[in-house]
């Protein structure tokens, strides 16, 4: 089975287990975006990388690297901060999905393995992602600061936070009220994502 076309069963894959489990599920038209769908949480965009599974010596392999071709090369380089919130690894043998954030994922260096089955070897770190669903529905729990409403608008400094100028036309009302506590209060002001009603956690 070529690469495109195991790329695409996966995608697939989570595409239909999301739609199951009542997620949004949005997809980027192309391939230009460095991550593959988004999932719509009450007006939040969780992005989502998909990657799928290679059998290598007895386990399940990914490649945490980004990969790019034109004419005549192949080219692969890591994933950005930001790039994408959470991967989401496939194994289509065994239809098993590793569910996994992107500060995790960014911490291996070109490949992550998969352990299925009995086996004596120590179960590697990502076996505590396996399935772990319910990890998208607390993302949009989680809090939201000032310091991120603000990052294409402010100036970090060494000793601290320093919030800059606003201006009115570029920011909607709700994030010039939340720069304006944040000056007055010294530090990021946090606020709540609300807990989608609709979303089950597996």
């Amino acid at each position: 089975m070529d690469t495109k076309l195991k790329s695409d069963i996966a995608e697939s894959a989570v595409v239909t287990e999301l739609l199951k489990r009542g997620f949004r599920v949005l997809k980027p038209v192309g391939d230009r975006l460095p991550y593959d769908l988004a999932v719509d949480l009450e007006g939040k965009l969780l992005k989502i990388q998909v990657k799928s599974a290679w059998l290598q010596k007895g386990a399940y392999t990914i490649d945490t690297r980004r990969t790019k071709t034109n004419r005549r090369h192949m080219l692969r380089e890591r994933y950005k901060d930001g790039d994408f919130d959470f991967a989401i690894l496939y194994i289509d043998d065994l239809h098993v999905f590793y569910v996994m954030p992107a500060s995790i994922f960014s911490t291996y260096k070109s490949g992550i393995s998969l352990v299925e089955g009995s086996t004596r070897q120590r179960k590697p770190k990502s076996a505590e992602y396996r399935e772990r669903w319910g990890l998208l529905s607390e993302w949009a729990t989680q809090p939201v600061t000032v310091e991120r409403l603000l990052s294409n608008s402010v100036e970090p400094k060494a000793t601290g936070f320093q919030v800059a100028k606003v201006i009115p036309s570029q920011a909607p009302a709700a994030l010039l009220r939340f720069a304006k506590q944040s000056e007055t209060a010294g530090e990021g002001v946090e606020t709540k994502r609300q807990v989608p009603t609709a979303l089950v956690s597996g």
